[in-house]
This record gives structure tokens, C-alpha cells and sequence, in this order.
């Protein structure tokens, strides 16, 4: 109690302004210590950024599935640093505010005013690592029926590390070595000149051959150091274009791969263009329609797949496009890669040449990744070469790519497989799909330029008593000439053979490389000249010859191993194989008798099915069943004979 008196007689006489300065004084202590952290905590964390700022939807759904969805935006976007610093930095994002609130800005938007990569990103990632080659799969989905899964491998060069140990080469060589490019555009996708610095001082520089830079744009423009995020550009923030995510969809099995054409019908909808996402529900609901009306028996029976492939389709396109904002795959230009966007195609695209024309900005597939391998189906993996020891010095000259177009001949065969040259069928390492396959718009080869450095070889107008010359180089399954030889072609035909097709090309040029003697298929009988086998049936309505012929189907004669090496198609059998009693190449008539009793069409009803082989292999519900001779064949074989709606 004599406490309390003792207190109570010293506080008495304190007046109500310094009770109310007292209490503000220890209200602001409390404040400091904990209501400041919690709110510069919270406008820090990625939720605050995500969510409370309205542009920002798009850049956080992208970061969510992004390898950086446990990095906080302000680790990048402001830095790790000392509180003062970092928060004169965020003070200065308050412009964005300002801006947005007096309407000085346009959609869509784009970062700028960001960190230097030595600031923020090797803060995490140290740049003198040295990371081996990699393996890296790629899995996409054809837009066939089947929805054929196609993967190709690659081992990505990394590399790193710096040269003092050795190292400094792969795709990290870029930072390893100061490299200084010079933009057009405000999002660097247009670099017309490009200057390396080596370790002894030595400069040398790159320029576009199409689209020069004079020495005053040079002398003015400002010279960007390369870092991590001239490639690295959306690393957090991917806006998927509709393959890649119906791709990824599949892969992760969100989407049923067994709807038929689910992968080219899902890819149609969500690249078409919409007033509204209630609009583009519409269309993707449309899809229920499409497999009611077109397979009507799937349809039925896998209600559930189609709806949850919808329902899936209707929420990826909420990823996709932002249509209040102007912001789509289309918008936001990536450069890792080079199929979508110019990308690494900026500079190795081929045309990038020194001032004498001698030397280029390497464009070659191996320079950063081996070969693209591709298998489809449940194919094998390939074996991938990691390093040729044998290649020619030819092959390592900088512009090996766009010379090897011109200097091809009969020695690419001593160590590439080059059948069906400039197809896409992956029979040989000429036909590679990933390569050849494409539609490489970003790459420069056919740049007018280039042509004048290196022109095409002169053709000469042959001489009448002169025999025409051979083919230099040994030809696949169904060639297709024109590939190299049309017109404004690497090779291009003389005047005089314009119009001419490729059947006409072998009847007077011949491969220097003779072909394998096929032997007969199993059950196949030559005809008495020692021709090909003749057809000992009715050829009406069998259009397909390998559905039966090529799939190891009981009782039908196979292919011979000398017709897949050279991935010999359907219209190549008729050529050499006739119907029983046609004249064969080289040989006399032979005799055969046509299958009795025809081939039955498909009903009406039947309109719209494809799976035959579930009623018809066990006779279900009185459907007749296969005979005997049938066994092993599959559902895509049943249509090559039995035509129908």
C-alpha cells in the first residue's frame, strides 16, 4: 500500500499534456516495432504484388508455375540490400502509381528501370559455376487422330566457368566473355551489330548483312553488356502459347491423349480470338458437339474424358490471355529458344558476318545443344552422340551451315544416313523432323545477302550428246527433288526443266549409290522375269498397302527391310507391285485370281466410328468377327479396305 501511495503522489502532479505526450511517445515505439515490419513485410510479400495491384494478375499466375514460384518478387525486382536502399527503391515505385492514376500508360505492359543481372540474379545464381551437359525432353503431341506423343532429346551445353581454369565455353560462354550488342527496339528482339572482346583485348565485331548500322548509328546508339536476362528474359513470368500448353496439359495427363484429334481441335480453340471469356467458353463447350456429331460411339462411352477435357480447356485459357490488359503468348517475346520468337536467332541467325564477309556468328544446332533426336510413339530412346571425334574441317568453319547447302555431294553419305534428304520422316539424319521438319522463319539463310557471299553453283545448259549427270548423293523413299532443286532453291533446276515433277528427275538422273536388291516378302511370288512380286488381290478400295503389309498382321506377306530403310510409302507400291495379271517392269504377265466375293463397304450406320476391333474382334451384340486371317490387324487398318462414311 505504501508503494501505491508513494506512485500515486508522484504521478499526481503530471499534467493531461504530458499524459498525451507520454502515450503518443510509447504509441509510436509500439507502431515501429510492430506495425512498420508487418506492413513493409506484407507489401513485400508476393501476394501484396499479385493481387493488389490490378495489372499485375497475369505476371502472377506466370509466376506460380514458374522454377522461381518461391522467390519473392522484390528479391529480383528491388534486390537483396541494405533496408535503406531498399526501400528508396521502393519508394520510387510509387511512379507507377502516379502513372496509373493519371492514365500515363498503355496495355500491355512491360517491365522496365529493372536490376542489372549481376544485382539480383547472381545474388542466387553464381556465374563462374561450371554445369555439365544436361539432358533435356521435350514432349509434344501430333495433331493426328491418335494424338501420336512425339519426344525428342537433347543434351543442352551449359557449360561455364572461366577460362583461366580451363572452362568459359557452352552457353554460358556468353557471360563468361564480355559481349556488347547494340537494339533497335525497346524489347532487344532487332540487334543489327554485335562486338566480342577476347581476354587479350581484342574486339571483333558483327553486323547484320542486311540491315548494316552506319558508323553514326553506331557512334550514337547506346552498347548493352550482355547478361543473364538478355536470355533469361521470362524465366518467371512464361505466357504459354495454346501447343504448349495443350502439350503440357497431356503429358501431365490433365487432357485424355485417347479423345480423338483432341490435340488439333483443343489447339484451334484456344488460339482463336474472343470478345469475351464468355465467349471463348462457348467454343470450347462446342466441342461436346463436334465428338456427339463426328464419334458419336466415343462420344458415348467416354462422356466423362470429353467433359473434363473441356473443363480443363476453359481454365488454361484463363492462363493465357488477358484480354482487358491486350496480353497474350503473342505479346511478351521470349528468348530462350528460337522457334516462337527470334530468340537466340537475334545473332546466330546466320547473316551476322565481320566487316570482310569471312567470318559469322555461328549458326549450327550443336553449337549449344547436340542433334534433336526424335521418336514417336513408344519408340526407344536414341543414342545421342555427344561428340563427333571425325568431323571434317569443313564442318568447323562459322559459316559450315549456310555452305553446306551448296558444297553437298557423295561423301555426306560416308558419315550421315541421307535418305529422303530434306524430309521429315526421321528415317535418316537428313530427314531429322526437328531440322528439317520446320519452318525456320527467324533464321537468315535465305537472306538476298547471304546469296551474294554465297552463291548457288552455276547451271550450265547441259549438252544434248552429254548423258545427264548422276544424282551425287543417294536418294530415300518417295524423293521429292523439288525439296533442293526447285525453283529459288539451293540448287535450283535450269529454265528448261521448269514444270517438270519428281518422277520425271529419276527417269534421266540416277543415284550414284545403287539400291539393295529387294528379296521377296514371306508368301510373295516373283514374277517369272524375276521381277517385283505381283498383288494376288483385288486392289479396288485397298489404298492403304501398309496398314496390312506393314504391321505384322498373321498371314499377310510383309515388307522387306529394304523397303523400311527407305521408308518406302503406299504410292510407292503400285509402282513396281501390279494386280494380278497387269504387266510388271521387266517381266512377263502373271496370273492370279482377285479375292472372291469383294470387299463389303461400311454401313450408314456406322458413320462416325472408329474403333472397330471392340465389336467386331469378340462378335459382340451379333456384329460379325474377324476371320481368322484378320488376326493382329488394328482399328487403322479395318478403313484401308472396307470403305464406308
Amino acid at each position: 500500500m505504501k508503494f501505491l501511495q508513494r506512485l500515486w503522489e508522484r504521478i499526481r502532479p503530471v499534467s493531461r499534456g504530458q499524459w498525451i505526450f507520454g502515450f503518443s511517445i510509447v504509441a509510436v515505439l509500439v507502431l515501429s516495432i510492430v506495425v512498420v515490419p508487418w506492413v513493409w513485410d506484407y507489401t513485400n510479400s508476393p501476394t501484396f504484388c499479385g493481387t493488389q495491384c490490378h495489372t499485375m494478375p497475369p505476371e502472377y499466375n506466370a509466376w506460380q508455375r514458374s522454377p522461381h514460384a518461391r522467390v519473392s518478387c522484390v528479391e529480383c525486382h528491388i534486390g537483396r540490400d541494405f533496408i535503406a536502399t531498399s526501400f528508396s527503391r521502393k519508394a520510387g515505385d510509387l511512379m507507377h502509381v502516379v502513372k496509373m492514376s493519371s492514365g500515363q500508360y498503355h496495355f500491355p505492359l512491360y517491365a522496365t528501370g529493372m536490376l542489372p543481372a549481376r544485382e539480383a540474379c547472381e545474388r542466387c545464381h553464381w556465374p563462374e559455376k561450371f554445369s555439365t551437359d544436361s539432358l533435356k525432353t521435350v514432349k509434344h503431341f501430333d495433331t493426328d487422330i491418335k494424338n501420336t506423343e512425339i519426344t525428342t532429346y537433347l543434351m543442352m551445353k551449359t557449360g561455364g566457368g572461366t577460362n583461366r581454369e580451363g572452362r568459359g565455353f557452352g552457353i554460358h560462354w556468353h557471360i563468361e566473355n564480355k559481349i556488347e550488342f547494340i537494339a533497335l527496339d525497346e524489347l532487344k528482339q532487332n540487334i543489327p551489330w554485335i562486338q566480342v572482346t577476347d581476354a587479350n583485348g581484342k574486339a571483333t565485331t558483327y553486323v547484320d548483312i542486311e540491315n548494316p548500322p552506319t558508323a553514326d548509328q553506331v557512334a550514337k546508339s547506346d552498347k548493352h553488356r550482355m547478361d543473364c536476362i538478355d536470355c533469361h528474359n521470362r524465366i518467371s513470368h512464361t505466357f504459354r502459347n495454346p501447343e504448349q500448353a495443350v502439350d503440357d496439359a497431356l503429358t501431365r495427363k490433365q487432357i485424355d491423349a485417347s479423345i480423338p484429334f483432341i490435340k488439333k481441335k483443343a489447339v484451334e480453340v484456344l488460339s482463336g480470338t474472343y470478345r469475351s471469356f464468355d465467349d471463348a467458353n462457348k467454343s470450347i463447350d462446342a466441342l461436346n458437339g463436334f465428338y456427339t456429331q463426328n464419334y458419336a460411339d466415343y462420344a458415348k462411352s467416354n462422356a466423362n474424358s470429353i467433359k473434363a477435357a473441356i473443363e480443363a480447356l476453359k481454365t488454361m485459357y484463363h492462363t493465357l490471355v488477358f484480354p482487358t490488359q491486350d496480353l497474350s503468348w503473342t505479346t511478351h517475346p521470349e528468348n530462350i529458344g528460337h522457334r516462337d520468337w527470334p530468340a537466340c536467332f537475334r545473332c546466330h541467325d546466320g547473316k551476322h558476318f565481320t566487316e570482310d564477309n569471312k567470318q559469322a556468328i555461328r549458326l549450327e544446332c550443336n553449337v549449344c545443344h547436340t542433334l534433336p533426336e526424335v521418336t514417336n510413339g513408344s519408340g526407344p530412346a536414341p543414342i545421342i552422340s555427344l561428340v563427333r571425334t571425325d568431323e571434317p574441317d569443313s564442318h568447323k568453319t562459322t559459316t559450315w551451315l549456310a555452305e553446306h547447302r551448296t558444297v553437298f555431294n557423295s561423301t555426306c553419305q560416308a558419315c550421315h544416313d541421307t535418305n529422303n534428304a530434306g524430309g521429315k520422316d526421321n528415317s535418316s539424319f537428313c530427314s531429322n523432323s526437328a531440322c528439317h521438319g520446320q519452318a525456320w522463319k527467324y533464321v537468315g539463310l535465305n537472306a538476298p545477302a547471304l546469296a551474294k557471299i554465297f552463291p548457288a553453283p552455276a547451271v550450265r545448259r547441259g549438252d544434248p550428246n552429254v548423258p545427264p549427270k548422276n544424282v551425287p548423293h543417294p536418294i530415300g523413299g518417295s524423293p521429292d527433288c523439288q525439296v533442293c532443286h526447285g525453283a529459288n532453291k539451293t540448287r535450283p533446276m535450269p529454265a528448261d526443266h521448269a514444270g517438270r515433277k519428281n518422277e520425271v528427275c529419276l527417269a534421266c538422273h540416277k543415284p550414284s549409290t545403287a539400291a539393295a536388291t529387294a528379296t521377296p516378302a514371306p508368301g510373295a511370288t516373283r514374277t517369272s522375269a524375276g521381277g517385283p512380286p505381283g498383288i494376288t488381290h483385288d486392289t479396288a478400295g485397298r489404298t492403304q498397302c501398309l496398314g496390312c503389309h506393314a504391321n505384322n498382321a498373321t498371314g499377310v506377306p510383309q515388307i522387306t527391310k529394304f523397303h523400311k530403310d527407305f521408308g518406302f510409302t503406299n504410292n510407292n507400291c503400285l509402282t513396281c507391285h501390279k494386280p494380278a495379271g497387269a504387266a510388271q517392269p521387266g517381266a512377263a504377265p502373271t496370273t492370279g485370281a482377285p479375292a472372291s466375293g469383294g470387299i463389303k463397304k461400311l454401313p450408314a450406320t456406322h458413320a462416325g466410328r472408329a474403333i472397330c476391333t471392340a465389336c467386331h474382334t469378340p462378335g459382340l451384340a451379333g456384329a460379325p468377327k474377324l476371320p481368322a486371317s484378320h488376326t493382329g490387324r488394328t482399328d487403322e487398318t479395318c478403313k484401308a479396305c472396307h470403305q464406308g462414311p
